[in-house]
């Protein structure tokens, strides 16, 4: 009688690694980001984002850095559109702590999944398992003139 659930179990465990295998990077523009619908309704543009490397205007005062870590469930749903997702979470974590910090921008924006900074003047760096896509990112809240 307790060798179906031991063989259960241990079949279960074998499975663990293969769910956790994948981990597919995929570089999303942040311009794509910008350009969603969603985006266009989500993100009000009163805070403007900047990549680390790319054109930034004059930052009058630096106000902090932080780092935003969303994930989205993979399923139904590609690698670049999850991606996409995830970041659009980021970016809309950031707006609303740039505005109660009394920031206009999100300036230096690195990747920084695992602590592991990527930097890019145009994509965003952002990682799709099996079951979970994910991303961080760090920026620092600045007010640009």
């Amino acid at each position: 009688m307790q060798r179906l659930p031991i063989a259960l179990a241990l079949a279960l465990a074998s499975l663990a690694p293969l769910a956790q295998a994948r981990d597919t990077i995929v570089d999303i523009p942040l311009a794509d980001v910008l350009a969603m619908p969603e985006a266009q309704s989500e993100l009000d543009g009163s805070v403007k984002f900047y990549l680390a490397g790319a054109a930034t205007p004059h930052v009058a005062k630096r106000l902090g850095s932080d780092v935003s870590n969303p994930k989205t469930n993979g399923f139904n749903k590609s690698d670049e559109f999850g991606c996409k997702w995830a970041a659009l979470s980021a970016l809309k974590a950031f707006q609303a702590k740039a505005k109660s910090k009394g920031a206009n921008a999100v300036v230096d924006l690195v990747s920084y999944y695992k602590r592991n900074e990527t930097r890019s003047d145009t994509t965003i760096q952002c990682h799709a398992g099996a079951f979970v896509i994910g991303l961080a990112l760090k920026g620092e809240y600045a007010v640009v003139k």
